[in-house]
């Protein structure tokens, strides 16, 4: 009987939940940020410079986390992962000094998100999805908009009902006795630990001169990467996205949305429609990155994004709150399928892992940035207009970066002529 069902869908499902719950809670930093405030005597910038180190601690795993995935898989790395994070959060309930969070968020916290990260959950997905890949990322990416959606204003609300503390509690019992044991149990490596093929099917070995140079390329020619014009074009660009997304925005616009005097309703109704339409955008964004030209959109999706920007410097009203939200949401982490389809068609006979680990490494150091420099200039000016005028300046620059890659079938079509003619002289 013709299977109608694939594994392959439970993989996504489980990258999806791992997603939701791990990154969600990282996502929900700035809902801490007025009770650490509060509780710790700390200023906006001191609190800015957790999030720093947090992601500092994230991006500087990444290359580390490429090269455990090729090694060990990514089950043992997302399961391991997510019991560090839920223990991790779980301990700053019994914080009494700011270095204690310096150390749990900043670092323990994070090492744990860095592994349940983009790294293992593409390299796994591109193991189990030979076809209908884009639309496999988006929806694995989509798991960062339901975790946003969900844990942030959660999060925002617990601590408005109970307090930070017993929050914290919640959301770490929740990743260890609910999340960790799912990914353990279901998440498999690759599709013949359940005795079956990609979806897709096999793609056929090309001959033993493949293999080989496969193999060649995963150890000492893989830093020829860092010659090729494609990484640089999309490192930088994926940098610039880290600044104004988890960076500026998961750190600043709920302070920012409370400075404006927005009450807690109406910045987590804000929230969750941002988060809701991220969800859209994240599925749009896998969906059309398998029919049309990835960068293409990723130079639409950074110039809306820079667009969604200028919005909300104008924001002084709920109603350009809720709008930059939806269209804010829309291009959130939608450039995270295109960008992850675009590193898998370029540098294909690499390693995934090693190259995945560098580009998510240039995310986290533009997130590091996004989330430092607005505080410092907020202590300076008590204003996050100069960070979001750099921001769509920078967007633009992102923007047209995107749009100077080649197309990917085109680089194919060039190798195909250039090892007829080696062959042929």
């Amino acid at each position: 009987m013709k299977r109608t069902f694939h594994y392959a869908w439970i993989i996504v499902f489980v990258t999806f939940l791992t997603f939701l719950a791990v990154q969600g809670v990282r996502l929900s930093f700035g809902a801490f940020v007025e009770p650490w405030e509060t509780d710790f005597s700390m200023d906006r910038g001191t609190i800015s410079l957790i999030s720093t180190l947090s992601f500092i601690t994230y991006g500087l795993s990444q290359p580390l986390v490429g090269r455990l995935v090729d090694k060990l898989g990514a089950r043992l790395i997302l399961s391991f992962s997510t019991f560090l994070v839920g223990i991790s959060i779980f301990l700053t309930s019994f914080v009494t000094s700011p270095w204690q969070l310096f150390f749990l968020y900043g670092i323990m916290v994070s090492l744990g998100v860095g592994g349940a990260s983009n790294v293992a959950a593409t390299v796994v997905v591109t193991n189990w999805f030979n076809e209908k890949r884009g639309l496999a990322f988006g929806i694995m990416e989509a798991g960062f908009g339901a975790g946003q959606m969900l844990l942030v204003p959660g999060s925002l609300m617990l601590i408005h009902w109970l307090n930070w503390k017993m929050t914290v509690v919640i959301l770490g019992a929740f990743l260890v006795l609910i999340v960790f044991p799912i990914v353990l149990l279901f998440l498999r490596n690759h599709p013949n630990e359940k005795g079956l093929v990609p979806i897709g099917g096999e793609i056929a070995e090309e001959g033993k001169g493949t293999v080989e140079k496969k193999a060649l390329n995963t150890t000492s020619s893989i830093w020829n990467v860092f010659l090729k014009r494609e990484f640089w074009f999309l490192i930088l660009p994926f940098a610039i996205c880290g600044f104004t997304t988890t960076g500026l925005m998961d750190t600043h616009l709920i302070p920012f949305s409370h400075d404006h005097g927005f009450s807690t309703s109406v910045t987590s109704a804000a929230v969750s429609i941002l988060a809701g339409f991220n969800i859209i955008g994240i599925l749009l964004s896998g969906v059309v990155a398998d029919r049309w030209s990835s960068r293409k959109m990723l130079f639409l999706l950074y110039g809306m994004r820079a667009i969604s920007i200028c919005i909300l410097l104008y924001s002084h009203n709920s109603a350009l709150l809720l709008i930059f939200a939806v269209l804010f949401g829309l291009v959130d982490f939608a450039t995270v399928a295109p960008t992850q389809l675009l590193a898998t068609q370029y540098f294909k006979e690499y390693s995934i892992g090693f190259i995945l680990g560098w580009l998510f490494l240039s995310h986290q150091i533009g997130s590091a940035l996004g989330a430092y420099l607005p505080g410092l200039f907020y202590n300076e000016t008590g204003s996050y207009n100069i960070s979001f005028y750099l921001s769509i300046m920078i967007l633009a620059g992102a923007a047209i970066l995107n749009l100077l890659l080649p197309e990917p079938h085109k680089i194919l079509q060039k190798e195909k002529i250039d090892t007829h003619e080696q062959l042929h002289g």
